[in-house]
């Protein structure tokens, strides 16, 4: 007996409603399948449904980085004038570590040598806000200033990882990707001394 493929899993979730919409339409009035056993206006409200489902979620993701872009910025406001803030209290103390501690300020270590970054860790891939997007996010690395970040297609091989991105943060989008394909994704420190070894990669089927 022959078999229905409907790949389904694979499938974006713009493809799966389309994919839903289209059998719908073929099954309306078809004589060779008079008795769906899935009610075809059931499966029409599931697509709607879906739909409805995927544009909430579009909304509140965009929300989400509106949001996080707006605490980026106080951050870094608030960086600045404790930075202000310090270099008074310094110019003030000078050397004297007992005044800086009374002012509610921890006086800066001595420096040290130079050591390799860690290599990051809890990489996690999660779909983008748009169809080809897939959003990177891990541990952060000590002794790190950047970060570079490979692709695979799958399934990944030594020779098969490319180059995908850099960042200064513990995060990246990855756009450009094919939707419904499946990826892999790998990140590794960069530090003054050297870079780290990669970190555990991270699989995600494109939206």
């Amino acid at each position: 007996m022959a078999k229905v493929k409907l790949n389904f899993r694979r499938l974006s979730v713009a493809e799966n409603i389309a994919k839903a919409r289209q059998i719908v339409t073929a099954l309306t009035g078809n004589a060779k399948f008079p008795n769906p056993n899935s009610p075809l206006e059931t499966i029409t409200d599931g697509a709607n449904a879906l739909e409805a489902a995927q544009a909430t979620t579009q909304s509140r993701k965009q929300a989400v980085k509106t949001a996080v872009a707006d605490q980026t910025v106080k951050e870094d406001s608030l960086d600045q004038l404790m930075s202000q803030c310090a270099g008074y209290v310094e110019s003030v103390a000078g050397n004297n570590e007992t005044l800086i501690t009374s002012a509610g300020m921890d006086p800066r270590a001595p420096a040290s040598a130079s050591t390799m970054p860690d290599t990051p860790s809890g990489l996690e891939a999660t779909a983008g806000d748009r169809d080809g997007e897939v959003d990177l996010g891990w541990n952060p690395s000590s002794s790190s200033k950047s970060y570079l970040i490979q692709q695979s297609a799958d399934p990944p091989t030594a020779t098969s990882w490319a180059h995908a991105g850099t960042s200064t943060k513990s995060s990246i989008t990855i756009d450009g990707l094919n939707p419904g394909a499946r990826y892999w994704f790998r990140v590794c420190a960069v530090g003054a001394v050297g870079q780290s070894g990669w970190s555990d990669p991270a699989m995600k089927i494109a939206p």
